[in-house]
């Protein structure tokens, strides 16, 4: 008989899903071709042939493959593989109005939460599609659009972080606060036990082992006011497998036939010790199933409380004598009476045989009918005739709840027996004036009512109030620890959980957003409230350096970049800015060293050829490093600061037609790239285009409002164009960001000088005579100042310091000096 169809395709889509799952993608693309011819006609074979070519990098046979299932919107899955293929291929507005027209396929599913090891979601919900969309809208230019779907995004998953970092990127008003906080339904989402599933076909598959887990740990959850049922339960766990299963329930029988007993005579000696010595006369004979079916039902009805007997009777309780314990050994110390082996070889030839405990076969004897036994259920062992009837054991009732000493040929002990046993605690011997037969040893009043009593022959000291009070053995206690916790504690982990990494992603999203906007101090001080193992992870050591990079602090950036290379040495972003701050520190070796690394390890990757056109920058050979940088913009069309450097080197061949046409593919790449026009203000102020010049100025400092080399490009422009009082405002402005910036002072002093405020002008020179004792033009400038004040003598002196400093400007200070005697000459003349 042939197979169904049906029954091949859900086979084939099985296979599919495998090599999905474990990254074979080979294996699924061909899987994924068998399974579309198979059914060529539904909708999901068509997904997982597009998803299985999307894996592999076949963007085009993807895009193809998931347009008619995606124009037809009948699967999500299809829908997704062609939006992210439209994103890849640039083909933006097509993926763009396929999500708008299937928006009620995905709006309200939400899959958060519902991922583990082996629950998976085949189809993205609703805050996965909504960032997918926000990028296709930014890529389209759409950003008020894009800045929408990425906010709503993260307002249904905060865990959306590559939606946040673009509303940073393309410059939003972003409350991180708001944005990364627990909520009802956050905490709903990943508390199983309260929250579905929202959609009922995205339900997970339950797993058996899960179910059977769950079973069994109901079964163990048993009624905790019965210390016994605990106990029963433990005693039965532990019962070795190659016990079958009659023998099992015959020991737990057994066991809990010891415990019925006990819990009777501990009820009956209570109400004799309260009535007195008074005696009750049991009935004369009970049969055996009488005692069976009282015994099976003791929690229901109590059974009659046993009589007390003389010392010269022997007679035998009916709970007891209907079905004795199981064999045991002989107490250590206690002597077995004569003539008792073959009383019971002759009592098992006309006795029902029964099973034993450890598998094999017991009789209960003739004989221990007609003995009396203690509480525990031992025989009392027969003296001799010689001496005098003594009163009955104490350590039969008082240890009913402790294992008996057995010697090393004694039978085998029972279940319960031994499981006690294992875990009895040892306690310290006692002192030989409390041992039997010690003058001073002084025994209190036991249960039964005997005024005297031995002590066990052991040499245990026992406590009768204790005695008599049954406890929880350890098993129970390990019972309590094993038991699940409730489903309210587990909804409290889940929150205090949700709580930490909401703080964590709080903070991390600040150094983010401050380092986005520049400002790099904050940055640095959000980053550094994380936790140690979290400030030493790769992404936030390269925030940690480009911070510091944008401070001009290069020597702090290269020590973080250096952590970076050591805990991930294979990293490839961020190692452009890198290789940069090696440039501005002259550090060729290191430089070449780093370039080498990374097109060895990635040929292909644009970083790798901005290192080395920086590398080949260095040495100063401008055309190596143009070739380089040409290289990474053919690798990336998108990537903005290759095309910034390849501005920077043609500039440098003064080629600035070329460069303020790199400057511009810079900035189309990226919007919010600032160097790049801060690369075209320099180009059209070395041409003369002031006005232009200073527009560009000024985007690249709206961009980046706390670079203060920026501002004082700025106040250049206007000093140029004779805007004294302007140009004033700008450099005072760059040396409150920057205040050990000595070009930038030594402006403001000149810009003071140029407009008359002398006072001010003295005061800048002096802090910048501390800042560059070295620096020619500044004593030439303090020579200048001291002119105007009338101060010849230090402005001689100031001029020759000058000169001595930089021989080249001696024409410069010479003709200063020469003005400086013709206003000595002339004062002279005048007095005259």
């Amino acid at each position: 008989m042939a197979p169904s169809s049906a029954t091949i395709t859900n086979l084939l889509r099985q296979v599919v899903y495998y090599h999905l799952d474990n990254n074979s993608y080979e294996n699924a693309l061909f899987f994924a071709e068998k399974l579309n011819a198979q059914d060529p006609r539904s909708s999901e074979s068509a997904h997982l042939l597009a998803l299985s070519h999307f894996r592999l990098g076949d963007i085009r046979s993807a895009f193809e493959i998931s347009r008619p299932a995606a124009t037809k919107g009948s699967n999500l899955g299809a829908l997704w593989v062609y939006a992210q293929s439209s994103l890849r291929l640039e083909r933006y507005r097509e993926g763009i109005s396929i999500l708008e027209k299937t928006k009620d396929r995905w709006s309200g599913k939400s899959n958060l939460g519902r991922h583990s090891a082996t629950n998976r979601s085949l189809s993205p919900d609703e805050p996965t599609v909504l960032c997918l969309l926000g990028k296709l809208y930014h890529a389209y230019d759409d950003h008020k659009r894009a800045i929408e779907c990425f906010e709503n995004a993260l307002k249904l998953n905060p865990f959306m972080f590559d939606a946040f970092q673009a509303l940073c990127n393309m410059g939003a008003t972003v409350r991180v606060p708001n944005m990364f906080r627990v909520t009802d339904s956050l905490i709903h989402s990943f508390d199983h036990e309260s929250a579905p599933p929202t959609d009922p076909r995205e339900m997970p598959t339950a797993n058996p082992l899960d179910l059977a887990s769950k079973k069994s740990s109901a079964r163990n959850v048993l009624d905790t006011s019965d210390p016994f049922e605990l106990q029963r339960s433990s005693a039965h766990q532990e019962i070795p497998s190659s016990l079958t299963a009659s023998s099992a329930e015959s020991a737990e029988n057994g066991f809990m036939s010891r415990i019925t007993a006990a819990r009777t005579r501990l009820a009956s000696a209570s109400v004799t010790s309260a009535n007195g010595d008074g005696m009750e006369t049991p009935p004369a004979s009970a049969s055996t199933a009488d005692t069976h079916n009282s015994r099976s039902n003791f929690a229901a009805e109590a059974p009659q409380a046993p009589a007390r007997r003389t010392r010269a009777t022997q007679a035998v309780d009916p709970a007891f004598a209907a079905e004795p314990p199981p064999r045991m050994g002989p107490r250590a110390g206690t002597k077995r009476p004569a003539g008792s082996r073959s009383q019971e070889k002759e009592s098992d030839q006309h006795t029902e045989a029964l099973p034993d405990q450890n598998g094999g076969m017991w009789r209960p004897s003739a004989a221990a009918s007609q003995r009396k036994r203690t509480v525990s259920g031992h025989p009392v062992q027969a003296r001799q005739q010689s001496e005098e009837p003594g009163p009955q054991r104490r350590s039969a009732r008082l240890n009913m709840f402790k294992p008996s000493v057995t010697k090393a040929n004694s039978g085998a002990a029972t279940i319960g027996t031994t499981a006690t046993r294992e875990l009895k605690k040892a306690r310290p011997p006692i002192s030989r004036a409390f041992r039997p037969g010690s003058s001073g040893s002084s025994v209190g009043r036991v249960v039964s009512g005997n005024r005297t009593s031995r002590l066990e022959d052991s040499g245990m000291d026992v406590d009768p109030a204790e005695s008599t009070r049954p406890k929880d053995p350890p098993m129970v206690q390990q019972t309590f620890t094993k038991m699940p916790p409730p489903p309210e504690y587990e909804s409290i982990k889940v929150e205090e959980a949700l709580r930490w990494i909401m703080e964590l992603l709080k903070k991390t999203a600040s150094g983010y957003l401050a380092c986005s906007q520049y400002r790099c101090k904050e940055a640095v001080q959000a980053f550094s409230t994380l936790p140690r193992s979290q400030q030493d992870t790769p992404w936030v050591l390269a925030q940690m350096g480009r911070a510091y990079y944008e401070q001009a602090l290069y020597s702090e950036a290269e020590k973080f970049f250096c952590r970076l290379r050591a805990v991930a040495p294979t990293r490839l972003e961020d190692m452009e800015v890198y290789s940069t701050v090696l440039w501005h520190l002259k550090r060729e070796t290191d430089l070449s060293f780093l370039a080498h690394e990374l097109v060895d390890a990635a040929w292909t990757s644009p970083q790798a050829w901005c290192t080395l056109g920086n590398a080949w920058s260095l040495v100063r050979d401008p055309d190596q490093a143009l070739r380089c940088f040409k290289r990474a913009t053919q690798l990336n069309p998108k990537f903005a600061y290759a095309f910034t450097l390849q501005g920077h080197e043609h500039v440098a061949n003064e080629e600035y037609e070329k460069a303020l046409a790199a400057y511009r593919q810079a900035i189309s790449a990226d919007r919010r790239h600032y160097n790049a026009y801060y690369g075209m203000g320099k180009v059209h102020e070395k041409l003369g285009n002031y006005d232009k010049a200073r527009i560009h100025f000024q985007a690249a400092s709206t961009i980046n409002p706390t670079n203060a080399v920026l501002i004082c490009c700025i106040g250049n422009v206007l000093e140029k164009q004779k805007h004294l009082h302007a140009a004033l405002q700008a450099f005072t402005r760059a040396t409150e960001l920057a205040p050990r910036a000595a070009q930038t002072r030594y402006k403001k002093a000149r810009a003071h000088l140029a407009i008359g405020q002398l006072e001010a002008a003295q005061k800048e020179l002096l802090i910048l005579k501390d800042l560059a004792p070295d620096e020619a033009n500044v004593h030439f400038l303090l020579g200048k100042m001291y002119i105007q004040t009338g101060e010849k003598q230090s402005a001689v002196r100031h001029f020759t310091i000058a000169l001595a400093l930089d021989p080249k400007a001696s024409q410069q200070v010479k003709e200063a000096i020469e003005s400086l005697e013709d206003d000595i000459d002339m004062d002279d003349s005048m007095m005259d």
